[in-house]
């Protein structure tokens, strides 16, 4: 439901990211699969979880589902470690181990390095066929009809500095996730108290507010996202209030909120 209103294409999700095994980072799978194969989904989806997350799933549909128009191709991750679980050209997305009730990782999705850009008036002026582009883009310099040699810096501006974003749900305060997380431009972190009920988080295996931000100063991130909020708080603008209190670059999340890392040339 929550796709559907804010206008995200179901076709376009074709890998899914499980943390961990509580029912409300779960549930929400057994609807979508069902919707995507009423819909006649055809490619594969791809769901990488937890031991168990496999079973859980291939039960459901055994008994509710039948047969899907699509494969699922599932992914087990392990949680007490950090690994690369996937990659294509031009993303890689890492497990980090967090500290929860239960086996429970986030996730950091990291940009890969890119080429060169190469200066669009460069490509009109010699008339550059995709061979010679491609060849620039990797560092080549190019040699015109008449024999000058044009060095590459004057044929190209530098790459992208590679994006990164941390997703860390559910979890204690746990520092030693900062090596995984440091100088990400986004990281959305837990924040289910505030601290005045820090012995309820502490219990819990939870985090407050105060203690997201305090890990996003010492990782040195861009921007903290918060969410999680335990329903027990009915004004939530004071989780915000409390982490800027610490972190100045921390914002409450609501579904649907979009957040935009701008793309910044490597020096």
């Amino acid at each position: 439901m929550q796709l559907r209103k804010f206008r995200i294409k179901l076709g376009k999700i074709n890998h899914i990211f499980i943390s961990h095994l509580h029912g409300d980072h779960i549930f929400g799978l057994f609807g979508l699969i069902s919707s995507f194969s009423l819909l006649g989904r055809k490619s594969n989806l791809h769901i990488y979880g937890p031991d168990m997350l496999e079973e859980l799933i291939l039960d459901h549909l055994k008994y509710f589902q039948g047969d899907l128009s699509f494969h699922i191709a599932f992914h087990k991750i392990q949680t007490r470690r950090s690994a690369l679980i996937f990659q294509d050209s031009k993303t890689e997305v890492y497990t980090i181990p967090l500290k929860h009730r239960i086996p429970t990782c986030g996730f950091l999705v990291k940009e890969k390095s890119g080429t060169r850009n190469i200066k669009k008036e460069v490509i009109e002026k010699y008339n550059l066929s995709i061979r010679e582009i491609v060849s620039i883009k990797e560092g080549a310099d190019y040699t015109a009809s008449d024999g000058q040699v044009i060095p590459n810096y004057e044929l190209t501006l530098p790459a992208f500095r590679p994006r990164s974003y941390a997703y860390c749900s559910d979890t204690a305060y746990h520092e030693e996730i900062i090596d995984y997380i440091k100088n990400v431009d986004l990281m959305y972190h837990e924040t289910t108290f505030l601290n005045e009920d820090l012995n309820l988080a502490t219990e819990t295996t939870h985090s407050t507010s105060r203690q997201a931000a305090e890990l996003a100063m010492k990782a040195g991130v861009g921007k903290l996202l918060i969410g999680h909020f335990s329903s027990r708080y009915k004004h939530l603008e004071v989780f915000e209030q409390e982490a800027r209190a610490v972190f100045e670059e921390s914002y409450a999340v609501n579904d649907g909120d979009v957040f935009t890392v701008e793309q910044q040339r490597e020096s």
